[in-house]
């Protein structure tokens, strides 16, 4: 099925994962938000369950293995053309992720990728709602 005007909503996930006061954070390589820092994840498979998709999106993209902690939301991104047609339709279950190990590596989709001091969000292009969700979480944690 196409990513763009799709026929059904897609499922897919994404990782807040702070370690140390730092969350990481990768540069989307593909739309929506191609070239904005935002977390790591992805489309969800045939056959994988969302917590192993979204360990499966952040190994790919950064290189780091990761064990989710809880469901932290789930959004719905819709976006329409000129016309009014849905271009894109994801449901997106956002996960808090805990580190467990390795280096930060770009790969995959994620032309660059990095650790960011939770009080330097502020400096990054960023996709707003996801600025918006690290500082909850991060609150939510008692990290901020």
């Amino acid at each position: 099925m196409s990513r763009e005007y799709p026929t059904q909503p897609i499922a897919a996930v994404a990782a807040t994962i702070i370690h140390d006061g730092k969350v990481l954070l990768v540069v989307r390589g593909k739309p929506p938000n191609m070239g904005k820092w935002g977390i790591p994840g992805g489309v969800v498979e045939l056959g994988e369950t969302t917590e192993q998709a979204v360990c499966r999106e952040v190994l790919e993209e950064t290189n780091i293995v990761v064990k989710p902690k809880r469901l932290i939301t789930i959004l719905d991104s819709i976006g329409r053309d000129k016309e009014g047609h849905v271009r894109v339709h994801y449901i997106l279950l956002e996960y808090l992720c805990e580190f467990i190990s390795g280096e930060v590596k770009a790969a995959s989709d994620a032309p660059d990728a990095k650790w960011v001091l939770l009080t330097d969000l502020n400096t990054l292009d960023m996709i707003e709602i996801t600025r918006t969700l690290v500082n909850k979480v991060a609150r939510e944690e008692g990290l901020l």
